[in-house]
């Protein structure tokens, strides 16, 4: 069975940082997060292949940096200065698809809350 744990959410100021992990039982060729906002779809937030390769939505460009560790099978959501409109529950997706996209793998989310 595929298991996506996500850890890090919280409650930060505007401006503030945050650091979203996400462990998977083994490992993926592309894994990333998503985050979804009340009464908005589903958006990509950044995905990374394991070679290396990332895909960022460009709101989130220059201000958040994801990364992976292939050894531990774990993708990481550096949030920099972050903003009221971050606030979402943010998903890890996890896949062996070849093309950026939502892939067949979720966690069950993690709340990211940031006041103003």
């Amino acid at each position: 069975q595929v298991q996506l744990v996500e850890s890090g959410g919280g409650l930060v100021q505007a401006g503030g940082s945050l650091r979203l992990s996400c462990a998977a039982i083994t490992r993926f060729n592309i894994m990333g997060w998503y985050r979804q906002a009340p009464g908005k779809q589903r958006q990509l937030v950044a995905q990374i292949t394991s070679g290396g390769s990332r895909n960022y939505a460009g709101s989130v460009k220059g201000r958040f940096t994801i990364s992976r560790d292939n050894d531990k099978n774990t993708v990481y959501l550096q949030m920099n200065s972050l903003k009221a409109d971050d606030t979402a529950v943010y998903y890890c997706n996890a896949g062996e698809g070849t093309y950026w996209g939502p892939q067949a793998y979720w966690g069950r989310g993690t709340q990211v809350t940031v006041s103003s």
